[in-house]
């Protein structure tokens, strides 16, 4: 069990945890592709498709959008219930609150910002003459990049490994979740919820206080 008493390092997966939605859906609506990407994305986040491999192939389907359409969504993006709540109280505690994201930095930053994240970690779009080239540029934020991230940001904060808390809701976040303190599967995939060390099956993040001793 992590003690609140002492600084805690919380790090969250962001799509269908932090944000309810999925954003590549939300760009995949405006190509005409979101059931296409959205049967993938199932399948990655229930662990039955290797997820670098998954999101090259469904980003390839989103060649050619003009990047305008990512302030469309930026804009239908909406947060989970309790997430704001969940960080301020994180932060009163003394506490240090990351993303990190299988999703696009372009939108994740300003989720971040919205909520009060002190870090946060995502993937590129490659964009050319002012459209979507259809690649993933530099290393994908794969579930072994984000257990790197956890460490990373807890070495940063001098943060013992053993005080940190991971949650999220898909398989590639299964390697954070092992490597934390505390893992927590959020609304997750039955091998995900087999595998945490606990979990929240209602969609509110006030209740990740519950789990780490703060309420």
């Amino acid at each position: 069990m992590v003690d609140a008493s002492r600084p805690l390092l919380v790090v969250m997966d962001v799509d269908s945890t932090v944000i309810e939605q999925e954003v590549i859906e939300l760009i995949a609506a405006h190509a005409g592709v979101e059931d296409r990407v959205r049967a993938v994305t199932a399948a990655a986040m229930r662990g039955e498709l290797d997820f670098a491999a998954s999101l090259r192939a469904r980003v390839a389907l989103l060649e050619g959008l003009p990047v305008t359409v990512l302030d469309d969504v930026r804009a239908a993006v909406r947060l989970t219930n309790g997430a704001r709540d969940l960080v301020e109280a994180l932060h009163a505690a003394g506490h240090v609150v990351a993303l990190v994201s299988g999703g696009f930095d372009v939108v994740v930053a300003d989720i971040a910002t919205q909520v009060g994240a002190d870090h946060y970690r995502a993937n590129t779009l490659g964009v050319a003459d002012g459209h979507l080239t259809g690649l993933v540029e530099g290393e994908i934020v794969d579930r072994a990049v984000k257990a790197r991230m956890l460490q990373e940001f807890a070495a940063l904060h001098a943060i013992s490994l053993d005080n940190t808390v991971a949650v999220g809701d898909g398989a590639n976040d299964l390697d954070m979740m092992r490597d934390a303190g505390l893992g927590i599967a959020f609304c997750a995939k039955p091998v995900v919820r087999e595998q945490a060390d606990t979990s929240i099956d209602e969609r509110d993040l006030r209740l990740v206080l519950d789990r780490i001793g703060m309420r």
